[in-house]
């Protein structure tokens, strides 16, 4: 799928990516049995009213902890085939740093990674903040790689998962 937003004036294009996720999960029942679904990221782009020149892309539809190597590398790679210096990934947080630490060296982009610990679907997510937060880093980092979750941006070289506090702390 690729959906653009707006047309800036000037502005660089933002490239996000979708990977999968938590961000896009689907949950059929109370057992909580559920399914990767499309992104929604390009929905909450447009009901955000988000004015900024970009375009989505969804690369995968898989729970970060099923990701392999080569789903790193097709990601690696899509970062890498880009006319965009700035790229926002969104991810499932259980392998997130994992993933920023294969896009580690890739010179003269702004890489900024973000998900959310509640599917996008659900009223109380933290998806659509963690987009904003990706989407306001991106347009004014230096070149690297980051992870915004939390409130907060995190180097992504030097980050990891709390899983008993559901957090992204410095590493």
């Amino acid at each position: 799928m690729n959906d653009a937003g707006p047309n800036a004036s000037g502005a660089e294009r933002i490239h996000v990516f979708t990977a999968g996720g938590t961000i896009d999960k689907i949950y059929f029942d109370a057992a909580s049995e559920y399914a990767v679904g499309a992104s929604v990221v390009g929905e909450l782009l447009r009901s955000a009213r988000v004015t900024a020149d970009y375009q989505v892309t969804e690369l995968l539809r898989k729970d970060s902890l099923e990701l392999t190597d080569a789903d790193r590398d097709t990601i690696r790679d899509a970062v890498l085939a880009s006319d965009s210096s700035r790229i926002v990934i969104t991810h499932g947080t259980d392998t997130m740093a994992e993933t920023a630490q294969r896009l580690a060296g890739i010179a003269g982009r702004v890489i900024v990674l973000t998900g959310a610990f509640a599917p996008a679907r659900f009223a109380t997510s933290d998806a659509v903040f963690n987009v904003g937060m990706a989407f306001a880093a991106v347009q004014t980092l230096p070149p690297g790689v980051y992870i915004a979750m939390n409130g907060q941006v995190f180097d992504g070289l030097a980050v990891r998962k709390d899983r008993a506090a559901m957090r992204f702390v410095p590493r």
